[in-house]
């Protein structure tokens, strides 16, 4: 089956077509919410594109994503090859972050933005659109989203908001979602049940895959408040292993580092596979509060050069804040050192899908981060997704190597299209 012969479910095609039916075109926008992986964010965005090049010409749209690398590759990307298949014809402009998209004689313009902090507003300010599409939506800071939707000031134009589940006191669900009413728009709510392309094998995994808060936002799509362990879907049972397995094919080795004085200093040695896991061999672990002594920064780096030794380090990602034990990494020039990405909550949500796939093990003389995975918990005196901030170090540095190396290109991507439109 190609991918521009697919079908649409009836949440699909209303998603597809509400701007022009007779009981849904009044509204000012559309907001869609729910599982992962159920068909909701293709057609947000091939809908977004079909109204735009059906009611405008020569006008300036809005697509926006966390960041500009994630918005091309789950939203570009395959929308650009869709519409190649039902005649239209792009042009992307990588520098300047637009896509012109031309049908017949008539062209328009879609600008690329990331909104991935508070500063984020400021690279939308002053133009003009006749649309946006905001992709990820809960995911992005609430002034770069009212700046966003403050640019749509032209006749005509409407609001197009995607994203999973998050905290049910999420400022987006309590402004948005509980007000789409009172904001004129619609809102549609998905299920892995509103994904034709989904197998009853593929969504069968999904639900055995994931448990606790993870498996309700992503599978159920619920809004529910986070409880208990941050991975509950970690096992010993599954993730743990005492010898590495005789059939590894070893591609390079890294280490990841969560720096501390007072606060322990956590290391975690890498072995990366071609299959795609990683195991984590050996750690370095050294906690002052329990010795009663603290560590410089030189000796923390004999650590790093006992913890290496006998391997070729690709490189070591260390704590960003850690500046003086990054200078002294640098100092010696044994290894490249490269600071880390320090995003906590998409880094909790990547490692728990690599724990659900079974990408990410871990040695049995990793006993403190072992350890870690047991007493890491979610502070439920919050009201937003915080992890209470002890028994965090490994769980830091692990969230660090996956940043940096376990990349998400290969994850499994349902697409559903349909040429019958």
């Amino acid at each position: 089956m190609t991918k521009n012969s697919y079908r649409f479910s009836k949440k699909q095609q209303l998603v597809l077509s509400w701007w022009r039916r007779g009981n849904t075109k009044s509204y000012d926008g559309i907001i869609c919410d729910g599982a992962v992986r159920s068909g909701k964010s293709f057609c947000m965005s091939a809908s977004f594109i079909l109204w735009a090049m059906t009611r405008f010409e020569g006008m300036s749209f809005g697509i926006c994503g966390k960041t500009i690398t994630s918005l091309r590759r789950n939203v570009i990307v395959p929308l650009i090859d869709w519409l190649s298949g039902i005649g239209m014809v792009t042009s992307e402009i990588r520098s300047r972050n637009l896509l012109r998209i031309s049908l017949g004689r008539r062209t328009n313009t879609f600008y690329l933005f990331g909104g991935k902090d508070e500063g984020s507003a400021s690279l939308i300010q002053g133009i003009t659109l006749s649309g946006i599409y905001l992709d990820e939506v809960v995911l992005m800071p609430r002034s770069f989203v009212e700046q966003a939707v403050a640019r749509c000031s032209v006749t005509g134009s409407k609001l197009w908001f995607n994203c999973n589940p998050e905290n049910p006191f999420h400022w987006f669900k309590s402004e948005w979602i509980d007000k789409a009413q009172d904001k004129n728009l619609l809102y549609l709510h998905f299920s892995l049940d509103d994904n034709p392309s989904l197998t009853p094998e593929i969504k069968k995994r999904y639900h055995t895959l994931y448990t606790g808060t993870f498996y309700e936002r992503f599978v159920l799509g619920l809004w529910s408040v986070t409880s208990g362990a941050v991975y509950e879907v970690f096992s010993q049972k599954r993730h743990v292993f005492d010898t590495i397995p005789a059939n590894a094919e070893i591609v390079r080795y890294a280490v990841s580092c969560d720096y501390g004085t007072v606060n322990p200093s956590s290391f975690g040695l890498w072995a990366i596979l071609s299959d795609g896991r990683a195991l984590r061999i050996d750690e370095y672990y050294y906690a002052s509060r329990i010795t009663g002594i603290q560590r410089t920064d030189e000796e923390h780096y004999q650590g790093l050069k006992e913890l290496c030794e006998g391997y070729s380090i690709d490189a070591v990602i260390c704590d960003p804040s850690a500046r003086s034990f990054i200078e002294c990494i640098k100092r010696h020039g044994r290894f490249r050192v490269i600071p880390a990405k320090n995003d906590v909550l998409n880094g909790i949500r990547r490692v728990s899908s690599l724990l659900a796939e079974g990408r990410l093990m871990f040695s049995s003389k990793c006993k403190d981060t072992i350890r870690e995975f047991a007493l890491y918990r979610w502070d439920d005196r919050c009201r937003s997704d915080t992890p209470i901030k002890e028994n965090d170090h490994a769980m830091d540095d692990i969230r660090y190597f996956v940043a940096q190396y376990m990349d998400r290109s290969d994850d499994f991507c349902a697409i559903s299209v349909d040429r019958s439109y």
